[in-house]
């Protein structure tokens, strides 16, 4: 009598074969590569560069976990979790444990509203308050000739104040959208205030308009509209937008961590501003959002989105801003601050790879270590370190920039002599910022390699600049 193989050991045979052991092998060693060449972001000429362990940097900088998903060719190669989703149950973080997504809430939004662009039931380029009809924006000097669009929310050139949320507190009193818009909340109301289409200036209250823009069109709810219409045709059928989060996810959920090691108030915060700041997800879902436009994009076929449509979005405008990612020369995608939680994706244009990588901390900073080690290893474009210098400048010569400053959007801020450099404090601030000198006027942030550049006027310093904010010299 033949000696007959069942199927299923048979197939279990193929599976083990001599080939995908060697496959799994070299993708094991690949992981152990990316987990062992952490590198810090910021390279300070003169000083030595170290390797990083990813449990052991995750104990030196406080952050109770990290999960990270890469997307090649189309497929996930791998996602992996590292350390704890909540450390008093010393529950680990796996794939499948959810993080909230912060601002990269925005380019996941933006797909419905530019699906809603090619139904024709809106123009990009039209006013807004054609489309709303819960609440208007207030009409004021700034939008007699030039009206805020879907467009210049997108791409955050409206002229909207309010650059960020805080989120609400478990037991909080949840304002609704329209009170969010009108300063009800625990945010300033969002409004016009100056030209739109003039410049750039980042805005979550621009996001939080085409929220209720989307469902005053639709006549549903955000998380509803966007699972049917978004999540569920990418495959992020396990995401969703809802806040509060529905209790069915909280065994899975990632609670959120101040810088100090401190529980966030009810394990995470809850944000009305969905659009702005509400995704919950995985890398490994979030991951499914990058495969898509990057599929239109390479391929030149439609998709969730017609061609031409992730062209328009993928094309930069003012401070490398598309319409919902960010773009960069060789890359797309966006980062993401809720409290609590940090995230980062990153898509390459040409080459078949993406990466998403989220932690449950205030303190983001190993997320920019394990990309700068996943590109090494894939050799990858565009992800570089910054590497910054430092100069010696006397008591003397530092003086003149000790002072008060006042930002429109941010605050007031303080300037002191500190150390061989400065220190930074202000509203916007959570603990005071070492300012290290590069060039007579330029001092970078010692943590994150952010430059501050101090402004003259008739050899007197009249104010500092970082990114896009202008800080007047007031004392």
């Amino acid at each position: 009598m033949k000696n007959i193989i069942p199927i299923s050991l048979l197939l279990i045979l193929i599976g083990c074969s001599p080939k995908s052991l060697k496959n799994d092998s070299l993708l094991d060693e690949k992981i152990a590569r990316i987990e062992n060449g952490l590198q810090p972001n910021l390279q300070i000429q003169g000083d030595s560069v170290v390797n990083y362990n990813i449990e052991e940097r995750l104990s030196e900088l406080g952050i109770p976990g990290v999960s990270i998903a890469v997307l090649k060719e189309g497929q996930i190669e791998w996602a992996k979790g590292y350390g704890v989703a909540d450390i008093s149950e010393n529950r680990p973080v796996t794939s499948e444990t959810m993080f909230l997504a912060g601002s990269i809430s925005k380019p996941v939004a933006a797909i419905r509203a530019h699906q809603l662009a090619e139904e024709g039931k809106l123009s990009l380029d039209s006013n807004v308050n054609n489309y709303l009809t819960s609440w208007k924006l207030p009409d004021n000097e700034f939008t007699k000739k030039e009206k805020v669009t879907t467009r210049r929310i997108l791409n955050h050139t409206a002229g909207l104040t309010v650059w960020g949320f805080p989120g609400y507190d478990k037991g909080d009193t949840i304002p609704s959208v329209a009170e969010v818009l009108d300063g009800k909340g625990n945010t300033d109301s969002v409004r016009v205030y100056k030209e739109p289409g003039e410049s750039w200036m980042y805005s979550g209250g621009g996001y939080t308009i085409m929220q209720l823009m989307i469902t005053d069109l639709e006549r549903k709810s955000f998380p509803n509209l966007m699972q049917d219409n978004v999540l569920n045709p990418l495959g992020m059928t396990s995401s969703t937008f809802e806040n509060p989060l529905s209790k069915r996810y909280h065994s899975i959920a990632a609670t959120g961590y101040r810088d100090n090691g401190d529980e966030v108030e009810g394990k995470w915060p809850i944000y009305p501003e969905m659009a702005a700041a509400g995704l919950w997800t995985t890398p490994s879902q979030l991951i499914l959002w990058a495969k898509e436009i990057q599929k239109i994009h390479q391929t030149k076929e439609d998709g969730l989105l017609k061609v031409g449509t992730v062209n328009e979005m993928l094309t930069p405008a003012m401070n490398n801003h598309g319409l919902g990612p960010v773009v960069n020369e060789h890359t797309f995608g966006h980062g993401g601050a809720d409290e609590g939680f940090r995230a980062n994706l990153v898509a390459w244009k040409e080459h078949p790879i993406a990466v998403v990588i989220m932690v449950n901390s205030d303190n983001g900073n190993i997320m920019q270590e394990i990309l700068l080690s996943i590109a090494k290893e894939y050799k990858l474009p565009g992800v570089e370190p910054m590497t910054r210098k430092v100069v010696g400048k006397s008591i003397e010569e530092r003086t003149p920039m000790v002072g008060t400053y006042t930002f429109p959007e941010l605050g007031e801020a303080s300037v002191s002599i500190k150390e061989n450099g400065l220190e930074i404090d202000g509203e916007f601030t959570d603990e005071p910022i070492m300012l290290l000198p590069e060039t007579d006027n330029t001092y970078f942030n010692r943590n994150s390699g952010t430059y501050y550049t101090f402004q003259f006027e008739n050899g007197v310093v009249s104010g500092i600049r970082f990114w896009e904010y202008i800080g007047q010299k007031t004392k």
